[in-house]
């Protein structure tokens, strides 16, 4: 039993939500009434109130309602009530409403609408462990009286935490791997101060690598510090990154430090670094090549030393071939190279992936215990995951929802995992394929997956026809219904 087990509701943190529609609190609220206590005002007025009563946590606040903006509400919540951390949600992109609610209200996060469930539930489960973690250093603050030998021997406890947890052997893999020769590479140049460059789609572990590769160097004792390029509009990106002085433009009302000062004697990492326009490549190459930024609206530049990794889903050699990214930043940037192989091309990393994403999601989701059934592991295996690890880990989620038992059935997985292969990877690949057949695994397992392989290619090519599948595979019809109902089959895509 966890210690989350033995939270009584009360303990749970508040979330306040205000919002002037009624349907959008509701629906927030059924997203995140599970994990928090939820508390709902439709006005500024009725939010103060409810402040003076009871200590939220975290407060997501609409931004256009009737009499105060949600900026304009969250800079009062910031002088009276500060250790609350505030959210905006908004359905407009105005560039001067961001950078007032960053600039004069403190806001953690500005998510767009329409929001998607699973982003506002882990934004506001950070937001929960920004304060903790807040808190905890306030309590450290106060601590200094006891003497700088315990407080080095409490900094080397939490590095040698860190190292453990984001260290090369936490990136889950099967001996034999291809991430074998990527790991090993990437710890062999991690102690240079090289920059580096991760390419690979979208939810391979770009980050993962990244991280490991900083608490392997030895800038493993300064800040990590992670920037998703594409998630902010460019036009605040200059600012975000390398900061900007008090009246630099509209919205300006005091100094920022950006992301790389705060990173300073540590690690940038650069999340889509192929998504910027060629106006900030310019700048930031300046500030490689340099050494050194200058903060917008600065006259004097500030010196810097920071190590970069960036990471991207493009193949920057076509971007610069076609004249979208610059070539002398991409030089600057490629001191190496490092490949993240998609999910399909090291299918023997699928099992014990979904076993370790099994026990990390079921304990997350409040089931510690549960197990995978026996035909479960076949059907994963011969799926070839077009979302990478982030796919899986959202389909093991949605399996352990779905499933009462402490075993997860394989008829718990979505249609388009139990039904053939999807998309541009399918057509890459073929009918009847062998290129995503484990490499690694038990007799059982991978035997497993062929035979779920083969099942479905045989009935998508009949058409779902039983009985033209079952002649060819040299099956009576009960024999091929009893294996579809295995594997979860049995119903037409």
């Amino acid at each position: 039993m966890t210690d989350d087990d033995l939270l009584h509701p009360d303990d749970l943190p508040l979330v306040l939500l205000v919002d002037d529609e009624v349907r959008s609190q509701d629906a927030m609220r059924r997203t995140l009434d599970e994990d928090f206590r939820i508390l709902c005002a439709s006005s500024a007025d009725e939010a103060r109130t409810l402040l003076e009563r009871h200590e939220a946590a975290v407060i997501l606040c609409d931004q256009r309602m009737p009499g105060l903006t949600g900026v304009a509400f969250l800079r009062e919540v910031r002088e009276r009530w500060p250790e609350t951390v505030r959210i905006v949600i908004s359905g407009y992109t105005d560039s001067e409403d961001i950078i007032a609610g960053i600039n004069e209200a403190g806001i953690y996060q500005y998510i767009l609408k329409p929001w998607v469930p699973d982003h506002l539930l882990q934004t506001v489960r950070q937001a929960v462990e920004a304060r903790t973690l807040q808190r905890g250093v306030h309590r450290l603050e106060l601590d200094l009286r006891a003497g700088t030998t315990a407080l080095r021997a409490r900094r080397g406890d939490r590095l040698a935490q860190a190292r453990a947890a984001f260290g090369f052997d936490r990136i889950e893999r099967a001996p034999g791997s291809p991430l074998d020769g990527v790991c090993e590479m990437a710890a062999r140049v991690a102690r240079y101060d090289l920059s580096v460059l991760v390419l690979g789609e979208s939810g391979t572990g770009k980050e993962l690598l990244g991280r490991a590769i900083h608490y392997a160097s030895p800038r493993a004792e300064g800040p990590f510090v992670l920037e998703n390029c594409a998630a902010i509009p460019d036009t605040l990106l200059e600012s975000e990154l390398f900061g900007h002085k008090r009246g630099a433009f509209t919205g300006a009302f005091e100094d920022h430090v950006g992301l790389f000062q705060r990173a300073h004697g540590g690690t940038v990492f650069l999340d889509e670094i192929g998504e910027t326009s060629p106006a900030f490549q310019v700048k930031l190459l300046r500030v490689l090549q340099e050494g050194e930024l200058r903060p917008v609206g600065s006259p004097r530049p500030v010196p810097v030393d920071v190590r970069v990794i960036a990471a991207t889903h493009r193949q920057l050699e076509d971007e610069v071939r076609a004249g979208r990214f610059r070539e002398d930043l991409y030089y600057r940037l490629t001191g190496i190279t490092l490949h993240m192989p998609p999910l399909r091309e090291r299918v023997g990393d699928i099992a014990p992936l979904a076993r370790r994403l099994l026990r990390e999601v079921g304990a997350e989701l409040g089931r510690p215990g549960v197990v995978w059934a026996d035909d479960a592991m076949g059907v994963l295996m011969g799926y070839p995951w077009p979302g990478n690890i982030r796919e899986l880990r959202n389909e093991i989620a949605r399996a352990i929802a779905l499933s009462d038992g402490e075993r997860i059935e394989a008829r718990a997985f979505s249609t388009r995992v139990l039904h053939g292969q999807a998309g541009r990877h399918a057509a890459a690949q073929g009918p009847g394929s062998f290129a995503t057949l484990p490499q690694t695994g038990t007799l059982q397992e991978r035997l497993d997956a062929i035979e779920a392989v083969v099942l479905r290619e045989v009935m998508l090519r009949q058409r779902w026809n039983k009985t033209r599948a079952a002649a060819e595979l040299g099956l009576s019809r009960v024999g091929l219904r009893a294996k579809l109902q295995r594997f979860g089959l049995e119903d037409r895509p």
